[in-house]
């Protein structure tokens, strides 16, 4: 079976005009019936319509600021939060060197008062170290196996 031509209608989209500075279409109120109107065109053509009545022009919108107050508010906070990360990175510094300077006295402490242990134990020289008596060995007199001091 073989395919018979057939014919094919080409439509072309116009494009649709619009005119960014119209004003939007205002809903009226219904009254009365209007008048129809007729009026003649330069050509000769009769066109016949009712009249339509222009809309009233729309109540002027406040002005509003150019930036909203949200978005400066949300500004200030990230303005805000920069500011006190600075200072929490300034305090966990100051936090550190806290930290490392009372481990330094604490070492200091402990070496200070080990030489004092120390020298209480091995420095004590003198009549009283130890409460005995310091005798010196070379003028002791040794006399058969029995010591004379």
């Amino acid at each position: 079976m073989t395919q018979r031509p057939t014919a094919v209608e080409v439509h072309h989209p116009e494009p649709i005009t619009v005119h960014p500075h119209a004003a939007p279409p205002v809903p009226v109120q219904p009254g009365p019936p209007p008048a129809v109107q007729s009026i003649v065109l330069p050509d000769g053509r009769v066109v016949t319509g009712y009249a339509l009545t222009p809309a009233p022009a729309p109540a002027p919108v406040d002005t509003r600021p150019a930036v909203s107050r949200t978005a400066v508010n949300i500004a200030l906070g990230g303005i805000g939060f920069g500011a006190v990360c600075g200072g929490l990175v300034l305090l966990t510094s100051f936090i550190a060197a806290l930290t490392a300077f009372i481990t330094q006295l604490i070492i200091l402490a402990a070496v200070i008062f080990g030489g004092w242990i120390a020298v209480q134990i091995f420095g004590a020289t003198g009549p009283h170290a130890r409460g005995g008596t310091t005798v010196n060995i070379r003028k002791a007199v040794i006399k058969r196996n029995h010591f004379h001091g």
